[in-house]
């Protein structure tokens, strides 16, 4: 069994599963003997967290039209792609789990599904990352290591990689979404299941192939995001209800995130975990505020040209769920730079620093506040501005 272990939380089949895909280090382009640990070494090693810079002058030009990646550490790498489906797959299948695809389909659900899918997918998604951004912090255990692996990215780099948080994110996503959904629409059962699978298993291999994290890493990842929905899930409806009704539920919103935000596990040096973590709890927030302001408020729902009410969906209905996205994922981008703004402008001018010194916005009587008030605002306007504008618009 420790062997096992050991096998999985190697480089090696990371490794070997890019080389399969198509993926190689620029100097060996898929010759050699095949063995993925035999690539360019005059490269150093890179392994994300707590690793050691590549040596300088590392990032020259490779032939072949080789492409580069670079990591927050300063580690440059070459590689040669040999599959283009595979790559452009698996890039796609990465930002499933990033800011840009939460930020977008968790609010179409909201506009256009279902609220009540929509709050119990932000609950479970927050719990989760939490769970799995702390758990990097404290467990440490550092990325694959280049060579013998190519990364693809590099801002996830600067982090420690157990659990892998994608994988996380895509499994609580995903099969939290078939659940809540499963009894609410006509669906074939097997679909949505498969759906579920092949969503959450197209994350877990783009992590894979980017080189960002081992097998260990993605199946801990999807078996902990696992645990937590089943043990979630049997008090949905009473933390849905309580979101609802709780007088307390606005500051608790409030107050437990920051509280957690704060106390974050300190590290020997700079990890982008504590700022997207802010960034979660505090979208999550926002979002929560959202969910209890409008059912005090009796905010009536979206209701007849949505998702939910027709299926398939006409010509007509289809058209508003298109007008209500761009409508409204244009005011949560527009919201989103305003007040990142104007955050932090305030915070420059509160601790004497301009606004694009990088190094004075990771601090923490910045960071967390500068990254919990845009989001936590970014939460509530896609909650209540947004359907406030639609429905002055006509389009509820």
């Amino acid at each position: 069994m420790a062997r096992l272990l050991g096998t999985l939380r190697s480089s090696q089949p990371v490794a070997r599963f890019q080389r399969s895909c198509g993926l190689f280090p620029a100097g060996e382009e898929g010759g050699g003997s095949g063995d993925p640990a035999e690539g360019p070494r005059e490269r150093g090693a890179c392994n994300g967290a707590g690793a050691a810079r590549c040596p300088p002058g590392s990032g020259r030009a490779a032939p072949g039209g080789a492409r580069s990646g670079r990591g927050p550490q300063g580690c440059a790498q070459k590689y040669i792609v040999k599959n283009y489906f595979y790559y452009y797959l698996f890039k796609f299948s990465a930002a499933l789990g990033e800011e840009i695809f939460y930020i977008t389909f968790l609010p179409f659900t909201y506009w256009n599904i279902d609220h009540s899918v929509s709050r119990r997918m932000i609950i479970v998604w927050s719990i989760v990352m939490y769970i799995g951004q702390v758990s990097k912090d404290i467990l440490k255990w550092p990325r694959p290591l280049s060579p013998p692996v190519v990364k693809l990215e590099m801002r996830t780099n600067a982090e420690y990689g157990m659990p892998s948080t994608h994988a996380m994110a895509a499994t609580a996503i995903s099969f939290s979404f078939f659940i809540a959904t499963m009894n609410q629409y006509k669906y074939p059962l097997e679909l949505g299941l498969a759906a579920a699978f092949v969503f959450s298993t197209l994350v877990c291999l783009s992590r894979l192939y980017t080189g960002m994290h081992t097998v260990l890493d993605v199946i801990g990842g999807a078996l902990i995001s696992a645990v937590l929905l089943v043990l979630l899930y049997p008090a949905w409806d009473t933390i849905d209800h309580l979101l609802l009704t709780s007088p307390f539920c606005p500051l608790f919103s409030i107050v437990v995130p920051l509280v957690l935000c704060y106390n974050y596990p300190k590290l020997d040096y700079y990890s982008p975990t504590r700022g997207d973590t802010t960034t979660i709890l505090g979208a999550a927030a926002g979002a929560t505020v959202g969910f209890w302001l409008n059912n005090q408020y009796a905010a009536s729902a979206y209701t007849g040209q949505s998702v939910q009410a027709r299926l398939p969906l006409t010509t007509s209905a289809a058209v508003f769920v298109l007008a209500r996205f761009l409508v409204g994922i244009l005011v949560v981008l527009l919201t989103r730079w305003v007040m990142k703004s104007a955050v932090l402008g305030v915070l420059g001018y509160r601790y004497k620093f301009p606004v694009g010194d990088l190094q004075a916005r990771r601090r923490l009587e910045v960071e967390v506040p500068y990254k919990f008030v845009t989001y936590s605002s970014v939460g509530f306007t896609a909650t209540v501005i947004v359907p406030l504008l639609h429905r002055l618009l006509g389009l509820m």
